[in-house]
């Protein structure tokens, strides 16, 4: 079971900006039927329309949606402002486990186990009308704390509890590469991840996390349950989302 002191008090910065999330501002999402993970650019004229389709999914309600910006466009010489190393290499880990070495932009993977175009509408939605999630996380707010919940379950394996944090929209002017002249309003933005410890098939995990300190500089967290193996991602068992 996951220890509930992974993270230190919460600090009084921290506290202060609690004011800006007053209770019953927020949205749950903690019944979604799939995570879709799309590995998009800035540099890539073939995006947009798979950006947009990222963006009416989130709106869905049984979906949460998250956006990783890859850093491998820079080089046609615009710099991705959210894209990162470590969002490359996790779609390079996805591809290694499904036993290929090849990656592109847009690909949206649906749970960790189906990768599809992200800008063919009716591919991703094929997934998604397949999709489904077995284990329930619960999310609830006490206070300036959010509680997590996952209970146990025999017919799974061990799996790995990631945090993720997300900004619900950025607009982004764009002056090279391939998308130059245009303003992008780009959503879900990926800007952090992390791992919070272990769901253990035969006790579960209950975690607290310090609201305030999470959502400093965003708007939006997801608790992904997702197994793991040979240290490559697999499935991914259950999701949460919380949005202030």
């Amino acid at each position: 079971m996951i220890s509930r002191s992974l993270f230190a008090p919460v600090s009084g910065i921290a506290a202060f900006l609690l004011l800006a999330l007053p209770a019953g501002a927020e949205k749950v999402h903690d019944r979604p039927k799939a995570v879709v993970e799309l590995f998009t650019s800035q540099g890539c004229a073939q995006c947009p329309p798979a950006d947009a389709l990222l963006t009416s999914l989130a709106e869905e309600g049984d979906v949460i949606a998250l956006a990783y910006h890859v850093d491998y466009w820079d080089y046609v010489g615009w710099e991705d402002t959210f894209g990162k190393a470590d969002y490359s290499d996790r779609q390079r880990a996805y591809a290694k486990s499904w036993g290929s070495s090849r990656i592109y932009t847009p690909q949206m993977v649906v749970n960790g186990d189906k990768g599809v175009v992200g800008s063919r509408r009716n591919e991703v939605h094929g997934a998604l009308d397949r999709a489904t999630l077995p284990l329930s996380v619960d999310i609830t707010r006490q206070d300036d704390m959010l509680k997590i919940a996952v209970p146990p379950n025999a017919d799974f394996g061990n799996a790995v509890v990631w945090l993720v944090t997300y900004l619900d929209r950025a607009d982004v002017a764009i002056d090279k590469g391939e998308n130059a002249g245009k303003t992008m309003v780009y959503t879900q933005v990926v800007t952090g991840r992390q791992a919070l410890g272990m769901w253990e098939s035969a006790t579960g995990a209950d975690l607290k996390l310090p609201l305030p300190e999470m959502l400093a500089e965003n708007t939006g967290m997801a608790v992904i349950v997702q197994q793991e193996k040979d240290g490559l991602p697999g499935p991914i068992l259950g999701a949460a989302a919380f949005e202030r």
